[in-house]
C-alpha cells in the first residue's frame, strides 16, 4: 500500500468526520520525545547496529509490488513466513511504535527510520539487539567484588586485637549488630535494584531516584568522599603490613614502649613517616593503573582474589593446627581456658599505634571500636556498582549481596571464636598480625595476602569513587561539577585526579584509627539513604512500585535506618554532626544552584499521598473560617489581544502573590482557546506549557490550566463548574476589568463579562474584578498612603482579608487602612462607627473607620453637576438613552418584546436612572476621600436581573472612572474571617 492508499482508504473509514490518517514518522513529535527519554544517548543513528531477533523477519514499508490497482488491498507484513493481515492500521499505529516505544522506555536508542510518505522503500527488522558485549553473572559479577571488598586490612591486622579489647561475648555482639544493619540494607537494595533497570551511579543513582535529585546529589558526594577516603585506609594498611613484615625497609625508625608492672619493654611499630612516604608513592602507582582504563583494572584486580582465599585459608588452617606446645609466646592454641579467659572484655588506653599504655592518650570502649570495625563489613555496594556489566540485574544483585554479606557475617563469627580460644589476651592486643604469626605454613603467605587484599582494595576504591563522580556530575544537577563530566565509554580522567588528591592528603595523615571512623560515617550515610529510599517507596506502594524481591518489609527498611544512625552515634556524635551538616549543606547548595531533575522522586508521591489522605479527611463540609485560605483561580483570557507569545497580563501573577500570606496558598491560572477541541488540542498544550514558564518567571506558586472551547462563555461556565477536588477547588476567581471594551468597540465584552459574574454567583464564588492592573506595583515598587475600602455590603470579611493580606507584602507594607462606611443619612453614624471599631478590634486589624452618610440612594443630590464625574454621567446617560432606543426601533420592527443579548429583556427606565445616579455619587465619594490612596476596594454590585449587559458595563464604567487602581470584590455567602481563636 502506498503514500495515495493510506490516505483514501482513512478517509473512507473515517465518514463524515472528515480527518485524515497520517503515518506516524520518523520526525513526529510523539516519536521524538519517547526517543529522548534516554538524556545520554547518541543523537546519531549511524553507529546504533539494527534490531535483530531470530524469531522475526524483516518488515517492509513502504510500496509493495502486489498491491492492487484500486488501491484497497489491505496491507501485508511477512512474519514468520506466511502473510497475514494487519491489525494494527485500524489503530492508527504500525508496529514500528511500540518497537520505538519501548526501545526508548529501555533507555537504549533505535535508529529511526525514513518515512514512508517520502517515497522510499525502507527495510526494517523487528526484535532485540544482538551485543557482543560479556556479561557477568552472579557470582563473578556481583559476589566475588563485593566479598572482595568486604574481607579487607581490618580482618587483617585489627579483628584479633578487637577479640582481645571487647572479648568474645561483646565481639559476638559487635558483629551481630553491624552485619545486621548492613543485613537489612542489603534488603533494602535488594528492594530498590530489582524494582527496574539501573544506571551507572550505584547508591547515588539509587537515592537519586527515589528521593529525589538533592538527596541523592547530598548523600552521593558523602559517598564518594568515603571511598576516596576508604582507598587511603586500604593504602595504610598495606603499607603498615609492609613495614611489618619488612622491618628493614623502614627509612625512619620509631619506637613505643609497653609497660609491663616494673619493666619496660620496648616494642617496634611502623613510623608514621614510613607509612606516608610510602602511602603516597603506592597511591601514585594505582592511580596509573586507574588512569590506564577499565581494561586494565578488569585484567589486574582478579589476580587479587586467589591470595585473599587462600590467606584465609591458611589462617584457619593455622589456628587448628596450633597447639599447646607451639613456641610462638602467647599462643595456646585452641584452648577451653583461653576461651573463658578472653570471654569478658578488657577496654584500656592505648597509644597512637593501639598498643596498651597506661599513660595513653585513646580509650576504647564498644562504641569506639563499632567505629574501627564496621568498615569490615562494608562493601555490599560493589555489585551494584556493576549493574551494566550484569546479565540480570534483578536476579544478580539480590542473591550475590545477601550471598556476601551473610558468608562475611559468618566468617567474622566464627573468626571470634577461633581467635578468643587461640592466644593468651595479651597476645591479642600486642600482636597486631596474629593472623600471620598463626598462619600455616609460614606467614609469608599472609603478608602477600594481606598486602595484595588490600591494594585490590584500594583500586576499587580509586576506581569507583571516580565513576561515582562523574556519574553525578553528568546528571547535570550542580554546574560547579560540569569539569567532571565524561563522555559515554570514555575515562574520568579529572575525577580521577581529584580523587587521588583527596587520597594522599588522608594518607599524609598517617593514622589508620583516625581515618576508618571518617570512612565509617560516610558509608553509614548511605546505608541510610538507601534504607529510608526503601522504606518511602514501600511505605507509599505506589503502583509503578513492584520490585521483584519481595522478603522486605518497610519496618525492616526502617529499622536498618535506625540502625545505621544508632551506630553513627555510637561511634562519635561529633563526627556525626560533622558528616550530617556536610550532607545539608550539599543539599541546601543543591536546592540553591542546582538545576532540576525530574526523577518521580519519593518526596513527590508523598506529597500526593499526604495530599490525596489530607483531602479525604477534608471531605466536602464547609471549611471554617480560622482555616479558611484564598484559592484564585486567575483567569488569563484578555479582553482584547496580547502581543505574541504573551499568555497572560504580566502583572496578574504579581497581584495573585500579594493574595497570599508568606507564600502560603494556591494560584490556578486559567484561559480559554476558542474552537474546536480534537482541532486545538495541540494548541492548548502548547498554551499550557507558556503558561507555566510565565508562572515560574513570576515566581508564582501556582499551576497552568488551558481549557479549549467553542465560546468563552462555555469554558468558563465548564471551569467554574469543574476546576479542584473537593474542598482544594477555587474560591475566588480574579480578573482584569475590561477597561477597553469601548475603546476598541469590542461590543460582544459586555454579555460575556456579565456572564461570567453571573456564573461565579451561581457557583457561590467569590469575584475580584481589578482595574488598573497596568498600573499595579511588583514587589520592588514600595506603595505609601492608604488602602482604603468602602465597605457597602456584608461579604463575611473577605475585603477585610485582602486588605490584610496586602499589607504582608513589601510594596503595601508602608500603607496604612482606612474603613469607609457607606450609610444612610437618617441612620445612627456614630453607633455604625462604634461598632465597626470593634469588631475590627475583635478582629485584630489596625484601621481607621470613616461613616460617611448620604441621602437616599434614588435621589439626585444638588450640587452633583458641579462634580468633575458628570460629564462621565452625562455621556452614560446619552448612550443608554440611545441603545434603549434602538432596542425599542428593532423591538417594533420585528413585533416582539425588547431583547438584548439574545435574550427578553424588561428596562424599567426609572430604575436605570436610580443605578446610575447610585454609581455618580459612589464615584464621587471615591474621588473625593481617596484619590491619592494606593489601592480602593469596593462592593461589587450584582448585575440587575432582566437588565442589559450593555447597562451594566455602563454602571461599573461610571463607578471606576478616574479611580487609577480599584479592586471591585464580592463575596460569596460565607465568612473568610472570624472573631474567636
Amino acid at each position: 500500500m502506498d503514500n495515495g492508499d493510506i490516505e483514501s482508504g482513512e478517509e473512507e473509514f473515517h465518514g463524515q468526520r472528515g480527518r485524515k490518517y497520517r503515518p506516524v514518522e520518523a520526525h513526529d513529535r510523539a516519536v521524538l520525545e519517547m526517543s529522548s527519554l534516554d538524556p545520554g544517548s547518541s543523537s546519531s543513528s549511524s553507529s546504533i547496529p539494527p534490531i535483530r531477533h531470530p524469531s522475526l523477519k524483516k518488515v517492509k514499508v513502504g510500496s509493495q509490488t502486489g498491491t492492487e490497482k484500486d488501491g484497497n488491498s489491505p496491507t501485508r507484513i511477512e512474519v514468520n513466513g506466511p502473510q497475514r493481515e494487519s491489525k494494527l492500521e485500524f489503530f492508527g499505529f504500525d508496529s514500528l511504535v511500540n518497537i520505538l516505544g519501548l526501545k526508548s522506555m529501555m533507555g537504549e536508542q533505535i535508529q529511526a527510520p525514513s518515512s514512508p510518505r517520502d517515497g522510499e522503500n525502507v527495510s526494517m527488522t523487528q526484535g532485540l539487539p544482538k551485543t557482543n558485549e560479556v556479561k557477568s553473572g552472579t557470582l563473578m559479577g556481583v559476589f566475588i567484588p563485593c566479598l572482595q571488598n568486604i574481607l579487607g586490612i581490618i580482618y587483617y591486622i585489627r579483628f584479633s586485637w578487637i577479640v582481645g579489647m571487647a572479648g568474645i561475648g561483646e565481639s559476638l555482639v559487635l558483629v551481630a549488630f553491624c552485619g545486621l544493619c548492613t543485613f537489612l540494607t542489603s534488603i533494602s537494595l535488594s528492594a530498590i535494584a530489582t524494582n527496574g533497570a539501573m544506571k551507572g551511579g550505584g547508591p547515588y543513582y539509587l537515592i537519586g531516584r527515589a528521593l529525589g535529585p538533592e538527596v541523592g546529589v547530598s548523600i552521593g558526594l558523602c559517598f564518594f568522599l568515603g571511598n576516596a577516603v576508604a582507598g587511603a585506609l586500604y593504602v595504610l594498611g598495606a603499607v603498615e603490613t609492609f613495614l611489618n613484615a619488612v622491618p628493614a625497609a623502614g627509612i625512619f625508625r620509631e619506637t613505643v614502649t609497653k609497660v609491663n608492672g616494673t619493666t619496660v619493654e620496648p616494642i617496634q611499630s611502623p613510623s608514621s613517616h614510613d607509612l606516608q612516604v610510602y602511602g603516597i608513592i603506592v597511591t601514585i602507582l594505582l592511580c596509573f593503573i586507574v588512569f590506564g582504563g577499565v581494561k586494565m583494572i578488569n585484567r589486574v584486580a582478579p589476580a587479587f582474589l586467589i591470595p585473599v582465599l587462600f590467606s584465609v585459608l591458611c589462617i584457619f588452617l593455622g589456628v587448628f593446627l596450633a597447639g599447646k606446645n607451639d613456641p610462638t609466646e602467647g599462643v595456646t592454641g585452641l584452648s577451653l581456658e583461653s576461651f573463658k579467659e578472653n570471654w569478658s572484655s578488657d577496654y584500656q588506653m592505648t597509644n597512637s599505634a593501639g598498643i596498651p599504655d597506661p599513660l595513653g592518650k585513646v580509650y576504647w570502649n564498644f562504641n569506639a571500636l563499632v567505629g574501627l570495625f564496621f568498615p569490615a563489613v562494608t562493601g555490599i555496594m560493589a555489585g551494584s556498582n556493576r549493574s551494566a556489566s550484569l546479565k540480570d540485574t534483578q536476579r544478580s544483585i539480590p542473591i550475590g549481596t545477601l550471598a556476601a554479606t551473610l558468608t562475611t557475617t559468618a566468617l567474622y563469627l566464627v573468626s571470634v571464636l577461633l581467635f578468643g580460644a587461640l592466644a593468651t589476651r595479651e597476645k591479642l592486643l600486642t600482636d597486631r598480625l596474629l593472623t600471620a604469626t598463626v598462619a600455616w605454613p609460614f606467614p609469608a603467605i599472609i603478608y602477600v595476602g594481606i598486602i595484595l587484599s588490600t591494594l585490590g582494595a584500594a583500586l576499587q576504591s580509586l576506581t569507583g569513587a571516580p565513576r561515582l563522580l562523574a556519574a553525578i556530575a553528568n546528571d547535570d544537577i550542580l554546574p560547579i561539577l560540569n569539569y567532571f563530566k565524561v563522555a559515554d565509554g570514555s575515562e574520568p580522567y579529572f575525577a580521577t585526579l581529584f580523587t587521588a588528591f583527596l587520597c594522599i592528603g588522608c594518607v599524609i595523615i598517617g593514622n589508620l584509627d583516625l581515618i576508618t571512623p571518617t570512612v565509617t560515617m560516610f558509608f553509614l550515610l548511605c546505608y541510610a539513604g538507601v534504607n529510608l529510599s526503601c522504606f518511602l517507596l514501600d511505605l507509599l506502594d505506589a503502583p509503578s512500585w513492584r520490585p521483584r524481591w519481595r522478603f522486605h518489609h518497610w519496618s525492616l527498611s526502617l529499622l536498618g535506618a535506625s540502625l545505621c544512625v544508632v551506630i553513627m552515634f555510637l561511634i562519635s556524635w561529633s563526627f556525626t554532626i560533622v558528616s550530617l551538616a556536610l550532607a545539608s549543606l550539599i543539599y541546601y547548595y543543591v536546592c540553591l544552584r542546582g538545576k532540576a531533575g525530574d526523577w518521580g522522586d519519593g518526596f513527590k508521591s508523598a506529597y500526593f499521598q499526604l495530599a490525596l489522605r489530607s483531602l479525604r479527611s477534608l471531605g466536602a463540609s464547609q471549611v471554617h473560617p480560622k482555616n479558611w485560605y484564598p484559592i484564585p483561580l486567575i483567569f488569563c483570557r484578555p479582553w482584547g489581544k496580547l502581543p505574541e507569545n504573551v499568555p497572560c497580563h504580566p502583572k496578574l501573577a504579581d497581584f495573585a502573590n500579594c493574595m497570599k500570606k508568606k507564600g502560603r496558598g494556591m494560584s490556578i491560572f486559567v484561559s480559554i482557546l476558542d474552537g474546536d477541541y480534537h482541532e486545538r488540542v495541540e494548541d492548548g498544550k502548547a498554551a499550557c506549557k507558556q503558561l507555566a514558564t510565565y508562572i515560574d518567571y513570576k515566581r508564582c506558586e501556582g499551576v497552568a490550566e488551558i481549557v479549549v472551547a467553542p465560546t468563552m462563555s462555555e469554558g468558563f461556565r465548564g471551569i467554574v463548574q469543574t476546576m479542584g477536588l473537593g474542598n482544594l477547588k477555587p474560591n475566588i476567581v480574579v480578573m482584569r476589568y475590561p477597561e477597553i471594551w469601548r475603546r476598541e468597540n469590542l461590543t460582544e465584552i459586555p454579555a460575556t463579562f456579565v456572564g461570567i459574574i453571573n456564573d461565579c454567583i451561581d457557583a457561590n464564588k467569590a469575584v475580584v474584578i481589578v482595574k488598573g492592573l497596568d498600573e499595579w506595583p511588583n514587589e520592588f515598587q514600595r506603595q505609601y498612603g492608604t488602602i482604603d475600602l468602602y465597605w457597602i455590603v456584608r461579604d463575611g470579611g473577605l475585603m477585610l482579608l485582602l486588605s490584610q493580606l496586602l499589607l504582608t507584602k513589601e510594596s503595601f507594607e508602608s500603607c496604612k487602612i482606612q474603613v469607609f462606611c457607606i450609610a444612610e443619612e437618617d441612620s445612627d453614624a456614630e453607633g455604625l462607627k462604634a461598632d465597626v471599631k470593634k469588631f475590627l478590634y475583635d478582629l485584630r486589624m489596625q484601621a481607621e473607620v470613616i461613616v460617611i452618610t448620604i441621602k437616599s440612594w434614588d435621589t439626585q443630590v444638588e450640587g452633583a453637576q458641579q462634580d468633575e464625574s458628570m460629564e462621565a454621567f452625562t455621556a452614560a446617560q446619552g448612550r443608554i438613552a440611545s441603545y434603549l432606543s434602538e432596542m425599542k426601533a428593532t423591538a417594533e420592527s420585528r413585533g416582539t418584546t425588547l431583547m438584548a443579548d439574545g435574550k427578553p429583556v424588561s428596562v424599567n427606565e426609572q430604575q436605570v436612572e436610580k443605578f446610575l445616579n447610585t454609581t455618580l455619587k459612589l464615584n464621587s465619594t471615591i474621588l473625593r476621600y481617596s484619590r491619592m490612596a494606593a489601592v480602593v476596594l469596593v462592593s461589587l454590585p450584582p448585575p440587575p436581573v432582566n437588565h442589559p449587559a450593555y447597562f451594566y458595563m455602563e454602571y461599573l464604567d461610571l463607578l471606576v472612572e478616574n479611580v487609577p487602581r480599584l479592586l471591585i470584590v464580592r463575596g460569596y455567602r460565607r465568612d473568610v474571617v472570624t472573631l474567636f481563636t
